[in-house]
């Protein structure tokens, strides 16, 4: 019997997966990864989600109505590093990260997997809406959730071929409606818990004060050599200093709080008065200047594309038409796609899209097939 290690989140899609596994007849073991970085139990309750303590207490009591092995692993270290350091970093860059996508490869899969399969497992699984499928090629690529209103194969476009073929996605093949009815059948205690949508560790949604008190305490714990490159010569961070709005002309038109405040698309927030609806068309962190324009500046036909990984090809040689998604609730557009570079792919939309944002991830597709993805330059 093959032993698979369930990352177990403590809601109701990662609980049914185990439940799924075990009736196919693997040797399920249920682990939450212990990420959140403060100890206090207020403040971890408070976050919940996939990183607070009721994550840790919905996951057990769902192991003991399945009757499997459950752990709490700590992957704190690997968390802050790999999520929170690059999200805070990206944003000081100018860039808009999705720490989603981060988390998966190089926390939930590349370290996960590895203890996992220290401990004897050949597998984990996870409760993405998503199923991974090997191809005539002989690859592995990731296949669309039959649920497209819950489809998650665009935070997991990042994930290796070594990973992929170490993964169960049980989950992929049925509805949220689905999966709901069978934990109510089973009666599992998180059967009707809610979603989480937010970033986990940001439990507000104000990344910008977030960030500013994570470099705050980071000075004083003098912790974190890898933000220091992020400032200035007067010794502050860039992205939290205050500078210039201009127009598409180079006209002042204003004063920005800092470029942590802003991202590409955004017209909420801005305390500019000009008579018509303005948005953020573009973040210029070397001039620490933020340009404004009208709705119709905010779309663009072409993106670039570093940081690559391919999936169902090994690598794209020549032209390719594919869909292609700019962010997670982006439907994805018709675009011709080639390499310019090595690491680097230029994307050319049939029709402009809106606020391509750098920092975002694009993801390929084919069908319903994920081709590959790499992170949006400009």
């Amino acid at each position: 019997m093959e032993k698979v290690v369930v990352g177990m989140s403590g809601g109701v899609d990662s609980s049914v997966a185990a439940y799924l596994l075990q009736k196919q007849g693997y040797d399920v073991m249920g682990i939450t990864m212990q990420i959140w970085q403060d100890e206090d139990v207020c403040s971890m309750e408070e976050n919940g989600g996939c990183c607070g303590l009721s994550a840790v207490e919905d996951a057990r009591r769902v192991a003991d109505v399945l009757n499997i092995p459950y752990y709490v692993m700590n992957f704190k270290k690997e968390f802050r590093e790999n999520v929170i350091d690059y999200f805070v970093a990206e944003y000081l860059e100018a860039r808009t990260p999705n720490p989603c996508i981060a988390c998966n490869r190089y926390v939930k899969w590349e370290a996960l997997l590895k203890r996992s399969l220290d401990i004897g497992a050949s597998y984990i699984a996870t409760g993405h809406y998503a199923s991974i499928t090997k191809l005539p090629n002989g690859r592995f690529t990731i296949k669309k959730s039959v649920t497209l209103a819950k489809d998650q194969t665009y935070a997991l476009y990042n994930l290796t071929q070594y990973q992929l073929a170490h993964t169960l996605m049980p989950v992929g093949e049925y509805t949220k409606d689905e999966i709901r009815i069978i934990a109510n059948d089973l009666k599992l205690p998180v059967a009707n818990k809610p979603d989480s949508q937010e970033i986990c560790f940001v439990s507000d949604n104000d990344y910008a004060g977030f960030i500013t008190n994570y470099l705050q305490e980071n000075d004083k714990m003098k912790d974190n050599n890898s933000l220091a490159a992020n400032k200035n010569q007067k010794g502050t961070y860039n992205g939290l200093t205050p500078g210039n709005y201009i127009n598409t002309n180079g006209d002042i038109i204003g004063k920005h709080k800092g470029l942590v405040h802003y991202t590409v698309g955004q017209r909420k927030g801005l305390n500019l008065a000009m008579g018509q609806p303005v948005f953020v068309l573009e973040l210029r962190p070397e001039t620490n200047e933020v340009v404004i324009g009208s709705a119709n500046d905010v779309f663009s036909d072409r993106l670039l594309a570093n940081r690559l990984n391919f999936m169902a090809i090994e690598d794209l040689e020549g032209e390719m038409q594919v869909d292609a998604k700019i962010r997670y609730s982006h439907k994805g557009a018709r675009c011709t796609i080639k390499k310019t570079a090595a690491d680097e792919v230029l994307c050319i939309f049939d029709e402009p899209q809106r606020a391509i944002t750098p920092g975002q991830a694009v993801v390929f597709y084919q069908g319903d097939y994920v081709i590959g993805g790499g992170t949006i330059i400009k």
